[in-house]
Parts: C-alpha cells; structure tokens; sequence
C-alpha cells in the first residue's frame, strides 16, 4: 500500500530483514540468504569460465596461477602464504602446472636454496582465456538488466566488497586475485 510519502509500507514491512538471527522459517535472514544464492551463481560462473580451457587446469590450479601471475616471480612460500596453503599442497600443485608448461621454477639469485615460481607465457594465456570467458558470461547476465538495474548491481557488489574487508578481499585489492 502507497502512503503518501511514496514508499510502500507493506512491502517494506514485509521485506525487511530481522536485525539479527534467522528467518521465523529457522533459514538464513532473507538478504543472507540471497548473497548464498549469489555466492553459487558466481561460483558457477567461475566453474564455467574454466570450460574455456577443456579441463586443462582445476579450480585450485587456476586460483595458483590467477595469484601467481599478480605476484609475478617470487619464493615457493610466498606464494603458499598468498594462498593460504601448505607449502607441500603448492609444490604438488606447482609440479602439475610445471609438466603442463603453465609455471617455471627458477633460484633466488642471493639464495639457491630458495625456489622461485613464476609464470610462463602458456600460463598467461590460460589466465587470460578464463577472465575472457568470466567477462562474457557476466556480461551475458548483466545484459538482461536495464542499464539502471546493472548500475544499481554494480555499486551494490562495490559496497559489499568494500564492507566484507576478509583477507580475500584486501588480497584482492592489493594484488592477487584468488578466484
């Protein structure tokens, strides 16, 4: 119903989220809730975007080269630590992209006991392919928004990321991009 004001008071009232906790059903807190769906639907898009290459790399392989090529060439650990993993997961997942011709390890040249990654042009192009791929199918559903819905969805998910301030995020704004 209209009020004079022109806001819709039962909508509003009907819509509004719980301050807190969880939804009379026992679910998530309704806008929780829609980000859960909004999580899947990007982490599909990000499972899609990796169709592009056929099965050439995994999702963890992807994230290690997505992280890599923003770091550029650095020490095994400080890529495990980019990543938030056991250096001995990094090194099995860096042996794989190393055989397949998307890493190169190399020496630090004040330490040879320290093992450098970086890489290569072929991982480059796999990196490149998939953010193309990702591009075309956010454009895809973005398209289906008006131009004032799109710019609306754009400033929302800034606010969000901006908000969410996890490490994710800050790695993301101050270089490597996990996904």
């Amino acid at each position: 119903m209209k009020t004079d004001t022109g806001t819709n008071t039962e909508t509003d009232a009907e819509t509004a989220a719980p301050a807190s906790g969880s939804s009379p059903r026992g679910g998530p807190r309704p806008d929780v809730a829609a980000f859960e769906r909004l999580t899947r639907a990007l982490v599909g898009v990000t499972a899609q975007s990796l169709d592009a290459l056929d099965g050439a790399v995994t999702v963890s392989q992807f994230r290690l080269l997505r992280t890599l090529d923003g770091l550029g060439r650095v020490p095994s650990s400080t890529l495990a630590a980019a990543l938030g993993a056991a250096a001995s997961s990094v090194t099995r997942l860096v042996d794989r992209l190393e055989a397949a011709g998307y890493v190169a390890r190399g020496a630090d040249s004040h330490s040879r006991s320290i093992v450098t990654v970086e890489v290569t042009a072929a991982g480059r192009e796999v990196v490149a392919a998939v953010l193309a791929r990702r591009h075309r199918l956010l454009e895809s559903v973005l398209d289906l928004m008006s131009a004032e819905q799109r710019a609306h969805a754009a400033d929302a998910a800034e606010r969000f990321v901006r908000l969410a301030g996890d490490a994710a995020v800050e790695a993301a704004e101050n270089g490597p991009v996990a996904l």
